[in-house]
């Protein structure tokens, strides 16, 4: 049975000095983790997936915009996502974040 391990999988990447950095650990028919290292300031603008997705922030700080709303994010913040809503992120710090989308069957 295949699987993936990581040891510790903050030291999987490493932020850019300028821009978005991200790395594919697992994409298969049921799901994609992907690993993003943004540098400060740095912005993915609002957008929407067709998906449940997860983020989770392993490093540094953000502002997330979910939907209508703005909140501040910071190491160990998580969020689920239905699919379709709005969010982008702004870095407020160099910042490391886990993405985890879910393909419905």
């Amino acid at each position: 049975m295949e699987y993936t391990f990581f040891a510790k999988i903050s030291q999987e990447i490493t932020p850019p000095e300028n821009g978005i950095l991200s790395r594919v650990l697992r994409k298969d028919d049921a799901v994609n983790v992907t690993l993003f290292g943004f540098s400060a300031g740095q912005e993915l603008s609002a957008h929407s997936a067709p998906t449940p997705a997860i983020l989770y922030f392993l490093e540094g700080e953000a502002e997330l915009l979910l939907g209508e709303d703005r909140v501040n994010v910071q190491q160990g913040a998580f969020v689920h996502m239905p699919p379709m809503l709005p969010h982008g992120i702004i870095a407020k710090s160099p910042l490391k974040m886990l993405l985890v989308q879910i393909k419905e069957k």
